[in-house]
């Protein structure tokens, strides 16, 4: 990895790491906190269940971010709802998803023989 590639990443990470903070720091002034890890995890669910509403009803503009559309916003939310986590556990998913793409990128084409 060359010195560019390497200040991304760890831009990414801290990036990342300062905005699930932020995340984390406004859902509890706003009264929201995880009983458990399977209530967050579903939360998440209910935003991508949103978002492919929106594409049902044509992916209109968000009423609350009028610039995004409603899949951007719910995406965003999927996003948040796990910075938010993983803020909460400790859980180091920006470098996660480093090592996930890392690891991808090293798989054969269409691997696993799935359909879709």
């Amino acid at each position: 990895m060359n010195k560019r590639m390497d200040n991304r990443v760890y831009g990414f990470i801290s990036e990342w790491d300062f905005l699930a903070d932020k995340a984390e720091q406004i859902a509890q002034k706003h009264g929201f906190f995880h009983e458990n890890d399977a209530e967050a995890l579903m939360l998440i669910v209910s935003e991508l269940s949103e978002g492919l509403e929106s594409l049902r009803e044509g992916n209109p503009f968000s009423d609350h971010i009028p610039e995004f559309t409603g899949i951007e916003e719910e995406l965003a939310d999927v996003i948040i709802r796990i910075m938010h986590l993983s803020s909460t556990r400790g859980w180091k998913v920006a470098q996660a998803v480093l090592a996930k793409i890392k690891y991808n990128e090293s798989r054969p084409f269409k691997h696993g023989g799935k359909k879709f």
